[in-house]
């Protein structure tokens, strides 16, 4: 007998069930499709990067930071993402995120209430896709690829608050850029060393020899703002004031 009780019947349905709010973009994915019907869709992807080159080209360097997106305002990770952002704006960096809710919100706020620069990378969904009230920019996107090319180009460091899958995915594509050499070194900071200690075992994966040990150098944890921002002025050799 267990301390907590097991629930009965099938698990609550996930918000993301409902597929793309565009579902011609899930039908794409399902397989090849009309050679005209390619070529259509080219010229939207193509469309869709040079929207977000025109909006994001003169923002200045931004320090982007990721997390998830059903995180409350009265959660600790808020807190911390909150005065993450009011940190890196008072340097004078642009703070961008993915423009949605939770941790999202919470950087975008500390940002704005700095006095900063807030910029939202949003993505079309069918649920928790619209922008947060303190971005002063927002550009939304139908192609998640497309996003975090956007995300990816215009940062000069990443701060990664605990998240779920989508913080996931953007995470290990900035490590397997970098690691590949696709992306010149750029500072990952994995803030939360608790929460990313328990999710993943890095030392296991050097250890079965699928990354090495100088693999483990392509981040740093940190716990707090100011061990954040230490990583990343120390990656640059910043000093106060200075823009990587």
């Amino acid at each position: 007998m267990t301390d907590h009780a097991q629930p009965s019947g099938p698990p609550p349905p996930s918000p993301w069930t409902g597929g793309p709010s565009r579902p011609d973009i899930r039908d794409w994915l399902a397989g090849p499709r009309s050679r005209l019907s390619e070529l259509a869709r080219l010229g939207r992807i193509f469309a869709e990067f040079l929207r977000g080159f025109r909006a994001l080209h003169f923002i200045g360097p931004c320090v982007t930071v990721f997390g998830s997106a059903r995180v409350r305002e009265d959660d600790p990770h808020y807190v911390l993402a909150r005065a993450m952002g009011a940190r890196v704006a008072k340097l004078g960096y642009t703070v961008m995120t993915g423009g949605g809710p939770g941790i999202m919100e919470a950087a975008n706020r500390g940002a704005h209430e700095a006095g900063g620069r807030s910029i939202g990378c949003n993505i079309e969904l069918p649920h928790e896709q619209r922008p947060n009230p303190y971005v002063d920019r927002f550009i939304t996107f139908r192609y998640f690829f497309v996003r975090k090319v956007m995300l990816v180009k215009y940062s000069s460091a990443f701060v990664v608050m605990p998240g779920g899958y989508g913080t996931l995915d953007e995470l290990f594509e900035i490590l397997t850029l970098v690691q590949t050499g696709k992306s010149e070194p750029v500072p990952v900071v994995l803030f939360g060393s608790a929460f990313w200690k328990r999710l993943v075992n890095f030392e296991m994966l050097v250890e079965e020899g699928v990354i090495s040990p100088r693999d483990l150098d392509l981040f740093t944890l940190v716990d707090t703002p100011e061990a954040a921002w230490d990583a990343i002025q120390s990656f640059y050799r910043l000093e106060d004031g200075d823009q990587p």
